[in-house]
C-alpha cells in the first residue's frame, strides 16, 4: 500500500499588486516545492480574508486578478496542484460555522491580531473593541476551515502566523473529541530563510513603506525604478562593500553565482553605480521578461484565469463535498429518516469505545489520557512542551498500537504489565474501529 501524499496548503489573500520581494521570498521557492514527489499541494486565493480588511469592491476584484496571473505567469501548474479561489468553495463557510459552535471565545480572545487591535485602541484612549469587525475577531476560525476542510498536514507559515496553526489544531481536536476523528491536526511549517530583499530605499521592500518594485513593471518603469535605488556618495574607481548594499542585494536574488562573485569582484573594483545598476536591470529583466508576457496575455484575458479557477475549484470540491456530507451526518444534520434507523447503532457504538483525552495543566504543558467507555483511566502521558506534541503522540498510538506504545515509552506514565495489556487492547479496538468506518 503506497503511503498517502503529504498535502501542503498556502493561502494568498489578495490584498496589493505583488513586487520582487514577494517573487524571491515566497512565491518562487513555493512554485518549486510544488515539484517535489509524493506531495498534494494547494493553493487559494483568500478572498474571503481579504473583506477583513477591504471593503474596496473593484480593489478586491482587481488584486484577485493579478495575483492569480501573477502566480500563473511565474509557473504555478494547475495540472499540477490545486488552484482555487476561496469563495468558490461554499463548504469553507459551512464548516465555519461548525467549527464555531465548537471554538471557546476565550481562545479566540488570545488572537494576536485581535490582541494587537485592542492594544492600540489602548494606548489611544479609544473603546478597546473600537474599529474592530466581527470578521477580524472570526479570522482564527475562518483560517482552521481552510485548513481542515482537505485536511491538510502542513501548512507553511512565518513566525507570526505560528499561532493560527496551533488554534486550528485546537479547534480540530474539539471538534474529534465532541463529534469523532474527522481532522488530522496540522501542523505549522515555518519559513526560517524567507528572503527578505530590500527595496528602493534601503528597508524591507514592503508595499507599507511604498519601496517596491512591481514584479511585472514593463521594462521601462523597472529600469528607472532601479535607477531610483539609493546608493552612497562613492565615485567611480573607489571600492565600495557589498555588505548593506540594496543594489547588491537583489542581485544576489536573481544572478547566478558566478554572476555574484564578477559583481562582488566589480564592487572592490570600483564599478560606477551606473553601470552597476545596468547589470541589475538586465538581470532581472532576463528572468522576468518571459513571465511579464504571460503575465500580460493573463490580464489581457481574464476568462482564461477564471477557467483556471473554476477548474481548480472542481477539483477542490470534489474532496470538500464529501467531507461536509460526512461531518453533517456526524453533527446530527441528517434525514429524519436516517436518524430513526441508524443513531442508536453509531451511538451505542461510540459510547463503547475507549478514548484520548488532550489537554493543559496549570504548568502549561500539555497532556493526554486513555480511558476506556467507563472513563477508567488507562494510560497518562507526563508534560510535552505543545499541544503539536500531545496530538502526534496520540495518532500515533491510534495507528501503530503496540508499537507506538513502546517507542513513547519516555512521554507516557510508567505502566505496570497489567495495564499495559489493558491500554493495548483498547489501542486495539480504536484500530479495529477505524477500519470498520
Amino acid at each position: 500500500m503506497s503511503a498517502q501524499p503529504t498535502r501542503f496548503l498556502t493561502g494568498i489573500t489578495p490584498s496589493g499588486t505583488p513586487h520582487l520581494g514577494n517573487y524571491a521570498g515566497m512565491m518562487r521557492p513555493a512554485i518549486a516545492a510544488t515539484r517535489t514527489a509524493g506531495c498534494e499541494n494547494f493553493y487559494f486565493l483568500a478572498d474571503y480574508h481579504a473583506l477583513i480588511k477591504t471593503q474596496d469592491p473593484a480593489r478586491i476584484h482587481r488584486c484577485t486578478l493579478e495575483i492569480a496571473a501573477s502566480w500563473l505567469a511565474c509557473g504555478l501548474d494547475p495540472e499540477k496542484v490545486t488552484f482555487y479561489r476561496q469563495s468558490d468553495i461554499p463548504e469553507i463557510t459551512e464548516l465555519t460555522w461548525f467549527l464555531t459552535c465548537v471554538t471557546g471565545k476565550g481562545l479566540l480572545n488570545r488572537a494576536h491580531a485581535y490582541k494587537a487591535a485592542q492594544d492600540k485602541n489602548q494606548e489611544a484612549g479609544r473603546d478597546l473593541d473600537d474599529g474592530v469587525n466581527a470578521g477580524l475577531f472570526m479570522y482564527p476560525v475562518l483560517m482552521a476551515a481552510d485548513i481542515l476542510i482537505f485536511n491538510a498536514h502542513k501548512v507553511p507559515v512565518g513566525r507570526d502566523q505560528i499561532q493560527h496553526i496551533e488554534m486550528a489544531r485546537d479547534i480540530a481536536a474539539s471538534f474529534n473529541h465532541l463529534y469523532g476523528e474527522h481532522f488530522t491536526l496540522p501542523e505549522a511549517l515555518v519559513e526560517e530563510q524567507v528572503a527578505t530583499l530590500a527595496g528602493l530605499d534601503g528597508r524591507k521592500m514592503s508595499k507599507s513603506y511604498d519601496n517596491t518594485i512591481p514584479l511585472f513593471a514593463p521594462p521601462a518603469q523597472l529600469k528607472k525604478l532601479i535607477g531610483s535605488i539609493v546608493t552612497d556618495s562613492r565615485a567611480p574607481g573607489e571600492a565600495k562593500a557589498v555588505e548593506g548594499s540594496a543594489l547588491f542585494q537583489l542581485y544576489q536574488a536573481f544572478a547566478t553565482p558566478e554572476e555574484v562573485a564578477a559583481m562582488a569582484q566589480a564592487y572592490a573594483d570600483g564599478i560606477a553605480w551606473g553601470e552597476a545598476k545596468e547589470r541589475l536591470f538586465a538581470c532581472i529583466d532576463r528572468e522576468i521578461a518571459p513571465m511579464r508576457a504571460r503575465y500580460e496575455d493573463l490580464m489581457a484575458h481574464p476568462e482564461k484565469v477564471e477557467a483556471i479557477l473554476q477548474a481548480g475549484a472542481e477539483k477542490a470540491r470534489a474532496l470538500a463535498v464529501p467531507l461536509v456530507q460526512r461531518l453533517r451526518h456526524a453533527v446530527g444534520l441528517r434525514s429524519l429518516t436516517e436518524q430513526a434507523v441508524s443513531t442508536d447503532k453509531s451511538k451505542s457504538a461510540k459510547l463503547a469505545l475507549p478514548s484520548f483525552k488532550q489537554y493543559r495543566e496549570k504548568d502549561g504543558k500539555f497532556y493526554f489520557k486513555l480511558v476506556d467507555a467507563q472513563g477508567k483511566l488507562l494510560l497518562q502521558s507526563l508534560g510535552l512542551d505543545s499541544p503539536r506534541d500531545a496530538g502526534h503522540a496520540i495518532a500515533q498510538l491510534q495507528q501503530q498500537g503496540a508499537a507506538a506504545l513502546a517507542a513513547l515509552a519516555p512521554q507516557i506514565e510508567a505502566l505496570s504489565d497489567a495495564a499495559r495489556a489493558e491500554a493495548l487492547q483498547a489501542l486495539a479496538q480504536l484500530q479495529a474501529y477505524a477500519a470498520s468506518e
